[in-house]
């Protein structure tokens, strides 16, 4: 991330999540709440080791910032934050937003998440804390009402039903997955043989 001039508030997404691996609908929604919401540019953050209780097992970090640096290539709007992946751990957002916050005092941080996510809100670490920090910004999900106790601005986005899970079961059964991933994406996952 590149430090920015002293005199204005910068209008910085970041998208947080494991990208294990990324896919079609995390660049959309990025894309689109950019756009949406006028973000000079939106960070995709990958976790180093997802903080939730019922523990993802991902693959190597190497591996999913290569592939968010393949998908991301060709649009200003997005851009890649490593703070997690270089602090390694645990990955929790208060800590890296914190840090983030004094880097780049400039910066003002809306924080993108699902629908589905917002109803985690009360279990986040430090979540008042977090709220002093960052703009919660919701994506719409269909089966989730936008209804929270805690301060969210809604963003509707055409819903595209991808999900990682579903990319990883696909290619463990060696079926394709084009069209689920960039094509960049795509080859990489070939040439290494992930999720296989």
């Amino acid at each position: 991330m590149t430090a920015l001039s002293s005199n204005s508030k910068h209008k910085i997404g970041i998208f947080g999540g494991t990208f294990n691996p990324i896919h079609n609908e995390h660049l959309f929604i990025a894309d689109q709440v950019c756009e949406y919401l006028g973000l000079e540019k939106v960070y995709l953050m990958p976790d180093y080791i997802p903080p939730h209780i019922d523990e993802k097992h991902a693959i190597d970090a190497d591996l999913r910032v290569d592939m968010i640096k393949l998908a991301i290539q060709g649009n200003n709007n997005l851009d890649i934050e490593l703070s997690e992946i270089n602090r390694k751990g645990k990955s929790y957002t208060y800590e890296t937003m914190l840090e983030l916050c004094r880097k780049y005092p400039n910066n003002e941080y809306y924080f993108i998440i699902g629908g589905d996510m917002v109803d985690y809100l009360p279990k986040w670490h430090r979540i008042d804390d977090l709220l002093n920090l960052v703009n919660f910004v919701g994506v719409r999900r269909a089966n989730y009402v936008p209804k929270t106790d805690y301060p969210v601005t809604w963003v509707d986005v055409p819903e595209i039903d991808i999900s990682s899970t579903m990319i990883r079961n696909k290619l463990s059964r060696n079926q394709s997955v084009r069209y689920l991933v960039p094509e960049n994406v795509n080859v990489y996952i070939k040439e290494h043989s992930i999720y296989r």
